[in-house]
């Protein structure tokens, strides 16, 4: 990882929670910060990356990475689960947040200062080919089945990709938008997704919580254990079986080492499941990967 980007993002992380401690914003700013990541600076990301991709086999196996990640993590979970009597609050969030990680508030930015510029657009198809599309199907099943919620149908999930902005962003960036579009407009873009970093490691600064009581303390460590090294590896290993090389061989591995998902931990905490687990799994997920993410770069080069 380059050293600016390195010390960017100790530095928002260390701001937003003193700022969290002393009180000096409202309540809701991390949600804001989320918000405006979400709905302006990650479609800018997507708007100017995704034209240039060449559309290849490779492709697919980059899809379909995540997706096998997902397969075996929820059966590792539903198997420690009942060795290690894990609460079912606990097993909700170890099913969420294994498979989903911070693939692009912080996936896209990072992919970029540990691969370079010409990897993000990979980065791109699989946050949104892989994690959003598991958040929107799996994990609303997952929600529904330990929360208590009403089971998703295929329409309410279908609506929620359709209106999903950085999706929005994905089509018209695979369709209309041009792979070299105006200087000015190409400026604006660029301007938007160098936004994306520091808001959201202020965000993550303002909402970390990193305490967490005797009995969370096994999964926590599952937890990390199985997300920033062993999921990885594993894809690592993978590599020779799927049609994948060069960037997109390693966008699949770094990606798949990004820190647990703050979406997914918000979801799991709104519906009362496990909450500070799932706070501390993102908290020690994101300043243990600030070790984690350089040394898979490393291995990658």
């Amino acid at each position: 990882m380059t050293v600016d980007a390195y010390v960017l993002i100790l530095s928002m992380i260390g701001i937003g929670a003193l700022f969290a401690r002393l009180k000096l914003l409202p309540e809701d700013s991390a949600h804001v910060l989320n918000m405006i990541a979400l709905y302006v600076c990650l479609p800018a990301a997507v708007l100017r990356h995704a034209p240039q991709l060449q559309l290849d086999v490779s492709l697919l196996g980059l899809v379909a990475v995540p997706w096998v990640i997902l397969a075996v993590s929820a059966a590792l979970v539903l198997l420690l689960s009942r060795a290690l009597n894990w609460s079912r609050g606990e097993t909700a969030v170890l099913l969420l947040l294994l498979p989903l990680g911070n693939t692009s508030y912080l996936g896209f930015p990072l992919t970029q200062a540990l691969l370079g510029e010409q990897a993000l657009p990979y980065a791109v198809v699989y946050d949104q080919f892989g994690s959003f599309l598991i958040l929107s199907s799996y994990g609303l099943w997952v929600l529904a089945t330990y929360g208590g919620d009403r089971k998703p149908t295929l329409a309410g999930i279908g609506k929620r990709i359709i209106a999903f902005p950085p999706f929005i962003a994905l089509v018209i960036g695979f369709t209309v938008m041009p792979a070299q579009p105006p200087a000015v407009v190409a400026e604006l873009l660029d301007r938007l997704a160098a936004l994306l970093l520091p808001l959201v490691t202020l965000a993550i600064g303002l909402g970390i919580r990193l305490s967490l009581p005797r009995r969370e303390l096994s999964p926590l460590a599952v937890g990390l254990l199985t997300k920033l090294l062993l999921l990885p590896g594993l894809v690592w290993l993978l590599l020779a079986l799927l049609p994948l090389d060069g960037d997109a061989a390693r966008v699949a591995v770094l990606e798949t080492a990004m820190p647990p998902m703050i979406t997914a931990a918000a979801l799991a905490a709104s519906h009362r499941l496990a909450p500070r687990l799932a706070s501390a799994l993102v908290g020690y997920g994101i300043l243990l990967s600030l070790a984690t993410l350089p040394m898979w770069a490393w291995l990658l080069a």
